[in-house]
């Protein structure tokens, strides 16, 4: 008999399978020895923990390395082991000091305000287990996974899901979790749907199961029709149909439809003839080891230009802080991170590596179209600020010979008084960042399985907000974009679409699915000065 279970969206997509649960193997705890021989132990299981990390990193690169790298720096935190080490001091077994030691850490990380330190809590656990299996040889958790299965578990640690090969699982579902995860974030670059927060019923799954990462649905002993549909392989975004024309509407209305790129892997499989060009760099995973290098960053950029053929590419400054923060730059101990120094503000902050990006930006931009983008602005003098460290950089670089071009200047729509106020910017363009406006507009953080839902996109006074922006940028003939996950949500779309937006950015798995969908919507079909969007509920 069908089951529908409800949970939180963490990575769009449909897929079916069998369900394999995750098997996590305990093993045999330590008899114990002496205080300086278990603390030799435990000293050795982190550091083959740490030289595993980084054998793992140096495999990957952009978003999944920096994640990695995440976690080494955690590693390398005295205070994550001095409760585990006292422990050892009064006598118990290093396997034990270090489970209760951790245990005490991610109590404290899941009582903090700071939504980024929650939903890191799952990092905290992946460093434990993997520790605990150095102290514990018998106990890893196995990773082979079944040809199209679902995984189900009741949290997914990032070493785990980067050991496992995608290629032969399909989807996840969790019991807990968190969209706003490193896990969250690796599936939705990785393709795979998945839904978070289903609670306790994942350990009772079991045959086929579908997983709707759209809603954020499980649907356990699914007709066979409908498994079947949710089986069948998306079309890489390579294929050649994808690439046979224009996103056009029902309507014939031309649709931009580019990518995100994290890191130079997304682009493998990819060709440039199969979308309109690059419309979000994300800057923050891809040069986090080069901050201070400009040389190195151009030569990224220049990979990127090299790669486009000729296509746009919209690279986007630093967008640090938040849930997204950078050892040694980004700001550390702030109450709301979310609302603090992040993105631009910290860029102006810091002129010094603000500059050198820009100096790499400018360079690149003589090698084909680019596009430079800021994040998280909330006033014109922001804006203002930025153009002039941008016209100081150009100096530069022309007092010293050097190739460069001055792109157009645009900005991420991410602050609700910026969205409103948005015919005041001296931009030449404007990008919608959904995953930023949506919570702060609905004041429901996006990691709180709880109040997640509230968080929609759809919701009439964010779509009244984001019409009211789209407005006011063609009064002035500024195109705007939308970037991110949330375009591959079918009526979302459909509803921006019919309300004037002119192009979508999306991670690469999700390019033929989109294009599919814009060929499905009749934007003529509603007047643009109305706005249809439903009740605002959660579907």
């Amino acid at each position: 008999m069908e089951r529908r279970l409800p949970g939180v969206p963490a990575a769009p997509g449909l897929a079916g399978g069998l369900v394999q649960h995750l098997v996590q193997a305990s093993g045999q705890p330590r008899s114990g020895a002496t205080a300086s021989l278990e603390h030799a132990a435990l000293d050795a299981a982190m550091l083959a923990v740490r030289a595993e990390l980084e054998a793992l990193a140096g495999r990957l690169a952009g978003a999944e390395a920096a994640i990695l790298g995440f976690q080494i720096a955690l590693l390398d935190d005295p205070e994550l082991v001095r409760e585990a080490e006292a422990r050892i001091a009064a006598g118990i077994p290093a396997d034990r000091a270090w489970i209760e030691g951790m245990a005490s850490e991610i109590r404290r990380f899941e009582a903090a305000d700071d939504p980024h330190f929650r939903a890191r809590v799952t990092d905290l656990a992946d460093l434990r287990d993997a520790v605990l299996a150095q102290l514990r040889p018998d106990g890893r958790a196995a990773t082979i996974l079944h040809p199209g299965c679902i995984l189900a578990a009741e949290d997914l640690t990032p070493s785990l899901f980067l050991r496992m090969d995608w290629q032969r699982g399909s989807g996840i579902v969790l019991g807990g979790g968190s969209a706003a995860s490193h896990v969250a974030m690796l599936a939705r670059g990785r393709g795979i749907p998945m839904v978070v927060g289903v609670g306790k019923v994942w350990a009772d799954l079991s045959g086929p199961v579908l997983v709707d990462g759209d809603v954020g649905l499980v649907i356990a002993g699914p007709a066979p029709d409908i498994l079947a549909r949710a089986a069948v392989p998306p079309v890489p975004a390579s294929a050649p149909d994808v690439a046979s024309g224009p996103a056009l509407t029902r309507d014939a209305r031309r649709i931009a439809v580019e990518i995100n790129v994290a890191t130079l892997a997304d682009l493998d499989g990819v060709s440039p003839e199969s979308c309109d060009g690059i419309g979000l760099v994300r800057t923050e995973f891809l040069i986090e080891h080069a901050l201070a290098d400009e040389e190195r960053q151009f030569e990224i950029y220049a990979r990127l230009l090299g790669w486009a053929r000729g296509l746009p590419v919209t690279i986007r400054t630093l967008d640090a802080g938040g849930d997204k923060p950078m050892r040694g730059y980004s700001v550390e101990g702030e109450r709301n991170p979310f609302l603090g120094l992040r993105g631009l503000r910290l860029s102006l902050a810091r002129p010094d590596l603000f500059r050198i990006q820009l100096r790499a930006i400018l360079r690149a931009a003589a090698l084909g179209p680019l596009r430079l983008l800021l994040p998280m602005v909330t006033t014109p003098a922001e804006v203002l600020a930025a153009r002039d460290h941008i016209a100081k950089a150009a100096a530069g670089l022309a007092a010293e010979g050097r190739a460069f071009a001055l792109p157009p200047l645009g900005m991420m729509l991410e602050v609700p008084a910026a969205a409103m106020a948005a015919g005041r910017f001296a931009v030449d363009l404007y990008s919608i960042g959904t995953k930023d406006i949506a919570p702060v507009s609905c004041a429901a953080a996006r990691d709180d399985l709880r109040i997640s839902g509230l968080a929609d996109p759809r919701h009439p006074g964010l779509v009244a907000m984001i019409a009211h922006a789209l407005k006011e940028a063609r009064a002035q003939g500024r195109p705007v974009m939308l970037c991110g996950d949330v375009a591959t949500d079918r009526a979302t779309l459909e509803t921006l679409l019919r309300l004037g937006l002119e192009g979508v950015s999306v991670a690469p798995p999700y390019l033929a699915r989109v294009i599919s969908e814009i060929s499905m919507i009749d934007c003529g079909a509603i007047d643009r000065g109305t706005i249809d969007c439903g009740t605002g509920d959660q579907p």
